[in-house]
């Protein structure tokens, strides 16, 4: 069963290479998917890793641990919530 994993506070140079790699000492990877900023194409520090096999221990094992100087949150990936509103702030305008 593949298990979709969340991964938090990256160091913005990590490439999807390392963070394979890293997974990979738990199980097998099939797929690293890093997050970037739709406007800048900056790194947002966080991303998703799918893993065939290992990933209970991935979560366990690697998070709160340290990567490229930082403290990592690893733990399994939740469906994103939808959103709600358009935001603009303000009051009132509404359409009919």
């Amino acid at each position: 069963m593949t298990v979709r994993i969340y991964v938090g506070n990256l160091p913005f140079d990590a490439s999807e290479d390392s963070v394979k790699e890293l997974f990979g000492a738990h199980g097998e990877v099939s797929s690293v998917s890093l997050i970037t900023d739709r406007e800048t194409g900056r790194p947002r520090g966080f991303g998703f890793v799918e893993m065939e096999s290992g990933g209970e221990e991935a979560i366990a094992q690697l998070n709160q641990q340290e990567f490229g100087g930082r403290r990592l949150t690893v733990n399994e990936a939740r469906p994103r919530e939808p959103r709600h509103g358009g935001g603009g702030g303000g009051g009132g305008g509404g359409r009919w």
